[in-house]
């Protein structure tokens, strides 16, 4: 596999960009793909059997399944992301290791319905508090330690609508390849 090839499987949808000015439009936006990801996963995954769900979706990429779960993860972590930053001045978050969290054995072998849930659980609650954000709390940010970068939350909003059309295109790219 060539090298341009794997980097269209590792970002079919390409990497984030984020507008130089964040519009409302842009936030709006970005709030209805979270608020209607966790459906859409749904109903794109709700079929498949354990079999397709423990397929890799690229050479020495995660399965379907641990996809799902690290989903779940990541937008729980983001969440929580965003209650620090509306309730501290400039927090420096804690990351987290992906990679190790989706090789523990809940991301490798658990039921994909459990993160299915939390997905909707933890959408309907980011979404609900977005959409009450003021400009100002818009312009709060927290600091990523990894990078030392500020991220403020109208960007952090456009980054999650990215992360979920992102892993979704992973999923659903394999299905087109696999014909599934």
């Amino acid at each position: 596999m060539g090298e341009q090839e794997l980097q269209n499987l590792k970002y079919p949808i390409g990497q984030f960009e984020s507008p130089k000015t964040i519009s409302k439009e842009h936030i709006e936006n970005w709030i209805a793909t979270l608020e209607q990801f966790p459906n859409r996963l749904e109903n794109l995954v709700k079929n498949l059997s354990d079999e397709q769900l423990d397929t890799v979706y690229r050479p020495d990429g995660w399965t379907m399944r641990q996809v799902i779960h690290h989903l779940s993860d990541s937008h729980h972590h983001s969440y929580t992301r965003f209650k620090w930053t509306l309730t501290e001045e400039n927090p420096v978050i804690k990351p987290y290791y992906e990679a190790r969290w989706a090789a523990l054995n809940d991301a490798k072998s658990a039921p994909i319905q459990m993160s299915l849930n939390h997905l909707k659980a933890i959408h309907f609650k980011l979404v609900y508090l977005l959409k009450t954000l003021s400009d100002n709390d818009l312009n709060k940010y927290f600091i990523h330690p990894d990078t030392n970068d500020k991220v403020i939350l109208k960007k952090n909003i456009g980054i999650y609508a990215w992360h979920s059309n992102h892993h979704f295109a992973h999923i659903e790219n394999l299905l087109r390849r696999k014909g599934w």
